[in-house]
This record gives C-alpha cells, sequence and structure tokens, in this order.
C-alpha cells in the first residue's frame, strides 16, 4: 500500500532531528578539546596566516602536541595521510628512499613551518618519509577535526581553503621551473 505525504514529511522531520544531534555532539566535542597553543606559531603556518586571533584560537582548539627524538618518524611513505603537522620546536627532515642509492632529503624544515597538509584535503597516502633531524615538538590537527572546524566556521574555511590555493599554485610554479631547468640541462 503506498505511503502518504504525511509519512514523507515524519522521515524527513526525523532526519532533520539527527543531524541537529550530530551538529549537538560536534559543537560539545570541540568544547572538550581545548588545548594550549601559541596563536603566534599557528599563524605561521602558511594555511593559517589569513586567520585574526578569534580564528586562530578556534583552530588552537583542535591542535594536539607530539613529542619525537632524533631519527623517529614522524610519519612514513604510503601510510595513510590524516593529520597535519606544525613544528613548534626542533626540526624535521622530508625524504624519500630511492631504491638502489638510499635516502634522498627533499628538505630540512624549521620552527614554524606546517607539512603534512595536502593529505588532509586529498585523502592521499604520504608521498614522503618526515623524519626528526633533532628532537623536536610537534602541533597537529586531525582530519576528522580539521573537517569539524571548517564545518562549523565558514569564516576560517574561506581563508584556509584561499590559503591552500595560493599555497599550491605556489608549489606548482616552483615545480614547473624545475621541470624548465631540467629539460633545458637534458638538452645538451
Amino acid at each position: 500500500m503506498p505511503r502518504g505525504r504525511g509519512h514523507e514529511r515524519k522521515q524527513r522531520g526525523e532526519r532533520k532531528s539527527q543531524r541537529r544531534e550530530r551538529v549537538r555532539y560536534r559543537e560539545t566535542r570541540f568544547d572538550r578539546t581545548l588545548a594550549s597553543v601559541d596563536l603566534k606559531l599557528l599563524k605561521q603556518a602558511a594555511i593559517f596566516q589569513d586567520l585574526d586571533e578569534g580564528e586562530l584560537a578556534r583552530v588552537a582548539e583542535v591542535c594536539r602536541e607530539q613529542k619525537h627524538t632524533v631519527g623517529q618518524y614522524v610519519f612514513k611513505e604510503g601510510e595513510p595521510g590524516n593529520r597535519l603537522f606544525l613544528i613548534s620546536e626542533g626540526e624535521v627532515r622530508i625524504s624519500r628512499t630511492i631504491p638502489g642509492s638510499g635516502e634522498e632529503a627533499l628538505a630540512v624544515l624549521k620552527p614554524g613551518a606546517c607539512f603534512g597538509e595536502m593529505s588532509i584535503f586529498d585523502r592521499s597516502e604520504r608521498s614522503t618519509d618526515a623524519i626528526a633531524n633533532t628532537s623536536c615538538t610537534l602541533i597537529t590537527i586531525s582530519r576528522s577535526d580539521f573537517e569539524l572546524l571548517l564545518d562549523f566556521n565558514r569564516d576560517v574555511a574561506y581563508k584556509v581553503l584561499w590559503s591552500v590555493v595560493r599555497l599550491l599554485s605556489a608549489r606548482l610554479r616552483v615545480t614547473n621551473d624545475n621541470l624548465r631547468s631540467f629539460l633545458a640541462m637534458s638538452m645538451f
């Protein structure tokens, strides 16, 4: 027997109620995750540079701290990328393992540098290794907390996503320049 419009309205009302309940849970979860993070440090990260102090405080609420000793892997190539990192103290080496050659260091990052952020957006595996070059303290944000932060703070989302666009554009420009140089050198 076909169901009437009253039944459809009731189902829609139940779905709205469930969504409101999920929102309440997420907001409560944010209230319990307050972390004391230096806002100046967050402001140094390219993806947070456009945020004001209040918006940075919202980001600080979802931050966690990790400590690593010299030579300890922060993450390995091929691992799922589920958090971004900001260096509070120490240095982190970004490298790849080249079969037959060993480790090739791509960069050594210093305090204030942000890394691992692209996997937050594209849900891909890590494309490099990140290794503590010195003892270091890292500030981390998980993908799930980052997504909740952006879902409930539209101004933060807008500013962060524009910063990511600029960051990707700059990286693409550098890659193009490197490729152009490589091709020019290989012609000789």
